[in-house]
């Protein structure tokens, strides 16, 4: 007779990347219903919540690849080991410098969520380096997959240029084949020597992960409503878009008139209070991942 003990037994024989697939479902489910999956893939999209996603998202990868750099000889983690495949630290501060200037370090906010993000991965690298898998899988290969996606939707919906200026992030120069990279990946991390208790506190750690990129949207939509960019109101967006523009014609002539009416356009297009914009921000980190996890 097959009791409780046995099926969770078998349950955890399977590979880690089968089961992290089958813990995270729930989320994924949650990311495919949110209307930012649809108002999205419109464009409805805004270049404040962008900046500041992308802002957060320096802080959490600089931790989570300084914690990498400190287990990356641990065998708890070494088989995964790919920087230059997947490190994004330098690809997010040249797309920073995009958005924000050169003095884009004293100008970027980080909300006390993802201080808290942060926190959690230094406390995991430093403690418990065998869960640093659970962060660096979600992150990475989620990226790496709907995050594409992603990356045609903001190009058109945020005007950025065709050149790839604002959305570094999204480009794996070191992957020349995404579907190959990932087999490697799994196959590596499914080759990782772990019990089954240590494979459930992967798993925990893998929905921790979602609920810490929720809470740190959560407090950047707070950030939004009070219309404050570290602590000082936000330029509006037309001039955000104008100086990004501008910044595209370094070398040749700057946008006309028609120009001018489409960032207008544009602009008008976008939702009109911070709460809707935020539904549809909301779930870009979370979206990524799901995307990521699913398209395997």
């Amino acid at each position: 007779m097959e009791t409780p003990q046995t099926h969770s037994s078998e349950s955890m024989s399977k590979d880690l990347s089968e089961l992290l697939k089958e813990a995270t479902k729930e989320v994924h489910e949650q990311a495919e219903n949110t209307p930012f999956m649809k108002n999205f893939q419109k464009g409805q999209v805004s270049l404040h919540e962008f900046k500041l996603v992308t802002a957060s998202l320096y802080f959490i990868y600089s931790a989570l690849e300084e914690e990498i750099e400190r287990n990356k000889n641990n065998p708890v983690y070494a088989p995964v080991y790919f920087p230059a495949e997947l490190h994004r630290k330098a690809a997010l501060e040249e797309d920073l410098e995009y958005f924000y200037g050169s003095n884009w370090r004293e100008e970027i906010p980080c909300p006390e969520a993802t201080k808290k993000y942060v926190e959690r991965l230094h406390y995991v690298g430093k403690n418990h380096p065998e869960l640093l898998v659970a962060h660096a899988y979600t992150r990475y290969l989620g990226d790496l997959s709907g995050g594409q996606v992603l990356k045609k939707i903001a190009q058109k919906a945020l005007q950025l240029p065709s050149t790839g200026e604002g959305l570094a992030f999204f480009t794996f120069d070191g992957v020349s084949n995404a579907t190959k990279f990932k087999q490697l990946y799994r196959s590596r991390m499914n080759a990782l020597e772990m019990d089954h208790a240590t494979k459930k506190r992967v798993l925990e750690e893998a929905k921790k992960a979602f609920l810490l990129n929720i809470q740190v949207f959560e407090a950047l939509q707070e950030l939004v409503s009070k219309g404050q960019e570290n602590g000082h109101p936000m330029q509006p967006t037309g001039e955000l878009r104008t100086r990004n523009i501008n910044r595209s014609y370094e070398h040749g002539p700057a946008p006309g008139k028609e120009s001018e009416r489409t960032q207008r356009k544009h602009t008008d297009m976008m939702p009109s209070t911070p709460l809707v914009r935020w539904i549809l921000a909301l779930g870009f980190l979370a979206t990524t991942v799901a995307v990521g996890l699913f398209a395997m």
